[in-house]
């Protein structure tokens, strides 16, 4: 379609001799799993490891989004084709956290796993406060640009790549031109470097695999079970319904579309962060031939704002504070409770543990005990490893809803 240039294949997606990267990183699973399990907490002696993989993966994530962006918005034939796809894919990030976010309270609702729950631990000091629309606003543009870049604010990122993307495309001539080359060659160097860090991505994401299961496999004897059972089957109706979507609304079918994706959820279950994997899912989409000029304006845009999986933890953890404290909710109070629980979402960052601390401050906002900091944290991990798989997901998902809209809509002319 006119504006819109499918990915083509390049160095980064080349078929490499040999044993494939997703058969490296499930065998890496696999051994870090069973050497987890052999020597228990022993095994966060190599947490360095995997911690070494995410740093390298956020190192490479900042800029490229920044040049990803610029590039696949300088591709853009006008501003109205930006302002068309920005509305369809906000309009997908909010109705799929809203569903989410329900998703989380009615498996809870029905399991019941805080009915007679003690909540006896203490959490010290304060956790925050729900920020209104317009310190979210506000918070998306930053003061200095530099400061975004040095603190990988993505959405700032995003807000400020966006600005220039579209006074590029109001330039003329051979200027927008040179631009716009420059900033493709710039986004392909910094695909070369995640190409380079994925080499270790078997070994690091097999660290993390190890230390997971050497410090949580008990936890999940424990009587947490019935809550990650919660938070777990919200989610697969979550997944069950992206493949769904996929099968509908697009040619892609969802077996094939989760082998060519498999890495990437690897990566989003090993490292349970957004940012970390957001390298990872830059490179997939150049893979799976998705449009460059979407997926570096969606993915990135995703990884800050569309957490449906996070969004399921939510609604999970409230209810279920809800219950152990015996406080029942009216109906009325849900679509409040849908509210401050999707702009709590959009605030949840892309890091490691970023969700535990906004589920705080949802349980405060709604004058519940905090105390479930000592019984949700103590198995955080094991729940952030389905929230960020689910939170990428949704992002891909999403971005091949929007490529075959836009293919089907240039088809139609």
């Amino acid at each position: 379609m006119a504006g819109m240039e499918d990915a083509t294949p390049g160095t980064s997606s080349a078929r490499r001799p040999g044993m494939g990267l997703g058969t490296q990183i499930l065998i890496g699973m696999v051994l870090g799993s069973f050497l987890g399990a052999v020597l228990g907490e022993r095994v966060t002696v190599i947490q360095p490891v995997g911690d070494l993989f995410i740093r390298l993966l956020v190192l490479a994530a900042i800029p490229l989004v920044f040049f990803n962006l610029l590039a696949g918005l300088t591709a853009l034939s006008d501003v109205r084709t930006f302002g068309r796809l920005a509305t369809k894919i906000m309009s997908y990030y909010v109705v799929t956290d809203l569903v989410g976010l329900s998703l989380g309270l009615a498996a809870v609702a029905l399991l019941r796993p805080g009915v007679g729950m003690q909540l006896t631990e203490q959490v010290e000091g304060t956790v925050g406060a729900v920020p209104s629309i317009g310190d979210v606003l506000l918070g998306m543009v930053p003061s200095n640009v530099f400061r975004a870049f040095a603190d990988g604010n993505v959405v700032q990122l995003v807000v400020v790549a966006v600005l220039l993307g579209i006074a590029t495309l109001m330039l003329t001539g051979s200027t927008r031109d040179r631009l716009s080359v420059a900033f493709s060659d710039l986004a392909a160097l910094f695909r070369r470097l995640v190409d380079l860090i994925l080499l270790v991505a078997p070994l690091g994401i097999g660290a993390l695999m190890a230390v997971t299961v050497g410090r949580y496999g008990a936890s999940l004897l424990g009587p947490m079970t019935k809550f990650l059972l919660g938070v777990y089957a919200g989610q697969l109706v979550i997944f069950v319904g992206y493949m769904v979507l996929l099968r509908a609304f697009t040619d892609r079918r969802p077996l094939q579309f989760l082998r060519d994706t498999g890495p990437l959820w690897a990566t989003t279950a090993a490292t349970t962060s957004s940012l970390a994997s957001l390298s990872v899912g830059l490179e997939i989409a150049e893979k799976i031939r998705l449009p460059r000029s979407l997926y570096s304006f969606t993915l990135p845009l995703g990884a800050q704002l569309n957490k449906d999986g996070t969004s399921v933890m939510l609604g999970a953890v409230l209810l279920f504070t809800a219950q152990a404290a015996s406080v029942d909710f009216t109906a009325a109070s849900f679509l409040t409770i849908l509210f401050v629980g999707l702009l709590l979402s959009e605030g949840s960052g892309g890091i490691p543990g970023g969700g535990f601390v906004i589920a705080l401050i949802y349980v405060q906002a709604f004058n519940l005990p905090i105390e479930v900091a000592a019984i949700v944290g103590g198995i955080y991990r094991l729940v952030d490893m389905g929230n960020t798989t689910i939170n990428v997901m949704g992002d891909m998902v999403g971005t091949s809803l929007l490529a075959h809209s836009e293919a089907a809509r240039a088809g139609g002319r």
